[in-house]
């Protein structure tokens, strides 16, 4: 998985961008947001903020459904039922709510 770092950068290309743009986006200098691609450490309201800017969601994802969350971006759940494994890891949660939290298998 790519950094934040370079998950902004290809956002902002995406949407034909360029840095200086940022600033009328989420007033954020050239400069500020050239540190923040190159490996800045953004406190959470400026990452919030160029987020927001770049039309993204910033999102803390359950490591027990990452997995599901990485397959259904990259377009890899099934098109006839895209939701078939979320809703599989769902009731196995439903069945045992207390499933790895203490880091076991089962």
């Amino acid at each position: 998985m790519s950094s934040i770092h370079d998950q902004l950068k290809q956002r902002r290309k995406e949407l034909g961008y360029k840095q200086e743009d940022m600033f009328m986006r989420v007033g954020m200098p050239r400069q500020q947001y050239q540190r923040l691609e190159a490996n800045g450490n953004p406190r959470l309201d400026n990452l919030s903020l160029v987020a927001k800017g770049l039309k993204m969601e910033l999102m803390l994802i359950p490591q027990e459904k990452l997995l599901a969350v990485k397959a259904l971006l990259e377009g890899k759940m099934s098109p006839h039922n895209p939701m078939s494994q979320i809703q599989s890891e769902t009731n196995v949660l439903a069945d045992n709510p207390w499933q790895g939290v203490f880091g076991e298998e089962d």
